[in-house]
């Protein structure tokens, strides 16, 4: 019966991997336990030998030697002891072999049931074991079934979990498909070990490039980095260490069956692959591909990058709803503005324009009619005439009795002065008439925009100077009112004094 127990434990080292003294140890803590179940030995120390050769099992208890024995189970008389180790004195720990010939039914069930539950916590800790270290590899599994939203993938000794988040949108998940899926964490359950596993992760399109490119498994070629939108559109970068063996290329492979490998495996998804460098303004350059750039134009600072692009490439830079922009982005590390030829100069003649023509402080205006405005002209006006208004009223009314005249005759004849009809000559026109008379669909992109810019120079400082004089122009005539509001009153004084006399 012993000889079939070791064959019994030979056989489960082999089927499910659990080590032969991991068995041995859950065969003796099950024996412990069924003793002390069957023999009320709750409190006594037992211990279990098991010959790993043949089999044989022994149980043995510690016993405290006294002088007169109370508890059988935990004590033993002096003479008892000493028929096993003469040398033994009083109150000493003496082992004695207590090997029941055969356990009760319920001894027995428990230790079964004991041995059971600690082969599960072996295997347990196996599976933890092996997959925790595998976090960030990627394993091949079957579609058993469905749990709510979750998709559940056989992996041979443990059934792993795929969230709803980690599921791409174009697989089949009916049980029995086979798919390639990336490890992102294992964690400890009471059920045992809990695998989670993705589709949708970065990582996975670097996995799956491992197993198809042979110079990234070995090395040669290192991927940079990895930008993907699972299901619609991916970017790699990839970088080679040697200089025979160019990255890109040997991600492609021949007539492209490497990448079409990989595109395959993730139902048609689309893979951009792009050469890494060290330089930021290739890197981004290369990261819009395949649109064409111009120019970059970087911020260290701001880690960001200003795109100038042909104006026929803008849509294809940007994307379908700015996802080539966005995955860039993300490849490169770098918040990327793309603008056309045709923006990136009206960008240019702004910036321009605001350098050439300052903005000037705006004066507060005065409402048309307003109180204020008419104080100010009452004051300006009295000011204006107060230094000419020094005579008494007497002497202004002599002044108007006796206005100084001069004899018809002695007035000479006033000559009349004819208008010039003569056509004046040829003036050159004004530079804002020249300006207007350009062609500008001749001139050079840049050219053009500074004629433009003149002109705008031109027009503004016209209107400026316009707005001037009509500003002056509306201030001399209220003065002029106030002016002669002034002497009419004056003058209506005067006569009604002269009535009275």
């Amino acid at each position: 019966m012993n000889l079939e127990l070791v064959g019994a434990l030979e056989e489960l080292e082999k089927e499910r991997g659990i080590s032969k003294d991991i068995l041995l140890e859950a065969i003796e803590f099950a024996i412990v336990s069924a003793y002390k179940r069957d023999y009320g030995a709750n409190g006594q120390n037992v211990s279990v030998s098991i010959d790993e050769r043949t089999g044989n099992i022994k149980v043995y208890a510690y016993k405290r030697v006294v002088e007169t024995v109370e508890n059988r189970a935990e004590e033993i008389s002096l003479e008892d002891a000493r028929d096993i180790d003469p040398s033994l004195e009083l109150d000493d720990s003496v082992e004695v072999e207590v090997t029941p010939r055969d356990f009760g039914r319920i001894a027995a069930q428990t230790a079964k049931q004991v041995v059971i539950q600690r082969i599960r916590e072996a295997e347990r800790a196996l599976v933890y074991e092996e997959y925790s270290n595998r976090v960030g590899d990627i394993v091949t599994g079957v579609v058993s079934r469905r749990e709510h939203r979750n998709v559940m993938v056989e992996l041979g000794k443990v059934e792993a979990v795929l969230p709803p988040g980690d599921q791409m949108p174009g697989d089949d998940y009916s049980p029995g498909t086979r798919l390639k899926l990336y490890i992102v964490d294992v964690k400890e359950h009471t059920k045992g070990p809990q695998v989670i596993i993705s589709r949708t992760h970065p990582m996975l399109l670097a996995r799956l490039f491992e197993l198809e490119v042979p110079e990234i498994y070995s090395g040669v070629v290192e991927i940079m980095g990895v930008a993907r939108e699972a299901g619609v559109r991916s970017k790699i970068s990839v970088m080679s260490h040697s200089e025979n063996v160019d990255p890109v290329g040997a991600c492609v492979g021949p007539r492209g069956v490497r990448v079409q490998a990989v595109v395959k495996e993730l139902k048609g998804e689309k893979v951009d692959i792009i050469a890494y460098s060290d330089n930021p303004e290739e890197y981004v350059a290369n990261a819009l591909s395949p649109a064409r750039v111009n120019r970059v134009i970087v911020d260290e600072e701001g880690k960001s990058a200003r795109v100038v692009v042909p104006d026929n490439q803008l849509s294809l830079s940007i994307g379908k709803e700015g996802q080539n922009a966005r995955l860039a982005a993300r490849l490169t590390g770098w918040r990327i503005d793309i603008k056309s030829e045709e923006q990136m100069a009206q960008i240019i003649a702004e910036e321009a324009f605001q350098r050439a023509v300052p903005e000037e402080e705006d004066e507060e205006p005065v409402a048309a009619g307003s109180d204020a405005q008419w104080e100010a002209t009452e004051e300006e006006a009295v000011e204006a005439e107060s230094p000419a208004v020094e005579d008494s009223w007497e002497e202004v009314g002599e002044k108007v009795r006796e206005p100084e005249t001069e004899d018809i005759d002695d007035v000479e004849e006033i000559e009349t002065v004819e208008p010039d009809t003569e056509e004046p000559e040829d003036e050159e026109p004004p530079v804002s008439q020249r300006l207007e008379e350009i062609d500008y669909s001749g001139l050079d992109r840049i050219e053009a925009f500074k004629l433009r810019l003149l002109k705008a120079q031109q027009e503004q400082a016209a209107r400026k100077q316009q707005e001037k004089a009509d500003k002056d122009r509306k201030a001399a005539k209220e003065e002029n009112k106030g002016t002669v509001l002034h002497d009419l009153s004056s003058l209506k004084a005067f006569f009604e004094d002269d009535e009275e006399e």
